[in-house]
């Protein structure tokens, strides 16, 4: 059945028309995050990972940005005499080490992306010649290195017994030691916009972006590329993939933060974030419910001035909302492929719903260098879990006439993202496609037919029926 609620959205001719808000685009702002012990296997034991780069390299045209950091990042030391990419011991290998040691070879491999990297060091031992030395080898051996990051989620450093955390501990000693570090680094280094700032998990304003900024003078802002701050929104997978709840979290907790960045000169980043905290959950994490989630939580980022989202990737093995491992490919990585082909090429994107908390239907679209409209993207996120009627929603794109020319005729072509429902999951034999196509266990090679559907355009618009827990990808160009 089709819901009654109507959902018309204008599609502007030229970007910066149609009293909409326009963001400008990273050239790749979708990336992956990777923890950092386990960085050197992803690069080095699973096949899949290159290929499911390349595979959005060939969207975009531009490598997708790295980040290498996570908790590890403050358990583990530079050896400057190590031979290995790093050296640790755990029960098992579904574990991550509480200490480690890593060499130049590390950075290396680093080196050998042919994307944006950022590396994540330790400041929570509080041994900053140590972190020096590593920096100096990562500003050698890393030609794309974008950023240098001091510490992972410094909030926590007091429960997990951080050595820099001995004593007073608040958001203005962590802002007063990141000044500091950020300064002693960037001389060290002898450079300039440096350092990926910030860094926390716990939430605005508390810990935050706006509140290091103000405590920052010029000479500690030079240091500072950009900020980040981590997400982890969680919950069940029907709140998951609400769009209203995404529209709510984006908003709620980073437009402050966002426009302090900005008002600096210095953008805005989610340096880790992924659906639930911890590795995720089994049962929420590795659903197309996520996959979509992941979709509307990137769009709906990136529409709001944060530059790039990077995706968190922790052990190999044992990482529910991990993209690709060694075996089944993740439902997610359907629906940060479907973000990418929304953004690829694009210089600017609105949102075209009105980013209410109280509605489940999104549309966005993104244009090009010249302001005129590449794709458009239409999500459906009221929840359907497989049984008893799929309810449809009608969306109306306006406009068209203008954006094709030909007086308001002609047709357009569409992708859809779908599966059975929103528990549907890879690792279950379930299928996911994406127009048709998927990516294959273990290698992430695409599969499957390459689907369009067309939809006429008449009288300068077109509509287009996205069912309950789908997506729709339009092509205006």
């Amino acid at each position: 059945m089709t819901s009654h609620i109507p959902s018309s959205s204008h599609v502007p001719s030229k970007a910066g028309t149609g009293g909409y808000s326009y963001a400008t685009l990273d050239p790749a702002p979708v990336g992956i995050s990777f923890e950092f012990f386990a960085f050197p296997s992803y690069f080095t034991n699973v096949t899949a990972t290159n290929q499911c780069l390349s595979n959005w390299k060939d969207l975009t045209g531009v490598w997708p940005p790295i980040r290498i950091g996570g908790t590890t990042q403050d358990r583990a030391s530079f050896d400057a005499s190590s031979s290995a990419y790093v050296v640790y011991s755990v029960p098992s290998p579904a574990d991550a080490p509480s200490t480690l040691t890593f060499g130049p070879k590390f950075m290396t491999l680093a080196g050998t992306y042919p994307g944006s990297v950022v590396v994540g060091l330790n400041r929570g031992k509080n041994n900053i010649d140590n972190t020096i030395a590593a920096a100096k080898v990562a500003v050698t051996e890393v030609k794309n290195l974008l950023a240098i990051e001091l510490g992972n989620e410094p909030e926590y450093y007091k429960n997990d017994g951080q050595p820099i955390a001995a004593g007073t501990w608040t958001p203005a000693t962590d802002a007063a030691s990141q000044i500091s570090w950020n300064i002693r680094v960037g001389r060290a280094l002898g450079k300039t916009n440096i350092i990926q700032a910030g860094n926390w998990n716990d939430a605005p304003p508390k810990w935050g972006a706006a509140e290091l900024i103000a405590q920052e003078n010029a000479t500690a802002e030079q240091y500072v590329r950009h900020y980040a701050h981590h997400n982890y929104p969680g919950g069940t997978v029907q709140k998951l993939q609400s769009h209203a709840q995404i529209a709510s979290n984006i908003h709620t907790l980073f437009d402050a933060d966002v426009a302090a960045a900005r008002a600096v000169g210095k953008e805005y980043v989610l340096g880790e974030t992924n659906s639930v905290s911890g590795g995720g959950a089994a049962s929420v994490s590795p659903t197309f419910g996520a996959a979509l989630w992941t979709l509307d939580y990137t769009l709906r980022a990136v529409s709001s001035n944060i530059s790039r989202v990077y995706f968190h990737h922790g052990t190999v093995g044992n990482c529910q909302y991990c993209f690709w491992g060694r075996y089944s490919m993740g439902a997610p990585y359907h629906g940060a492929t479907a973000a990418v082909a929304l953004l690829a090429g694009a210089r600017t994107v609105a949102a075209l719903d009105a980013g209410s908390t109280a509605t489940n239907y999104a549309a966005y679209a993104s244009f090009d260098a010249q302001g005129r409209p590449l794709r458009a993207l239409l999500y459906n996120s009221d929840y359907y879990a497989g049984s008893g009627a799929r309810s449809s929603q009608r969306f109306t794109l306006t406009g068209l006439g203008a954006v094709l020319g030909g007086g308001g005729g002609g047709s357009v072509r569409a992708k859809r993202l779908t599966a059975s429902s929103a528990l549907a999951r890879v690792d279950r034999g379930d299928r996911i496609l994406f127009g048709g196509q998927y990516w294959e266990n273990g290698t992430c090679l695409v599969a499957g037919e390459e689907t369009f559907e067309t939809v006429d355009v008449v009288d300068g618009q077109a509509t287009f029926d996205v069912k309950a827990t789908e997506a729709l990808l339009v092509y205006l160009q």
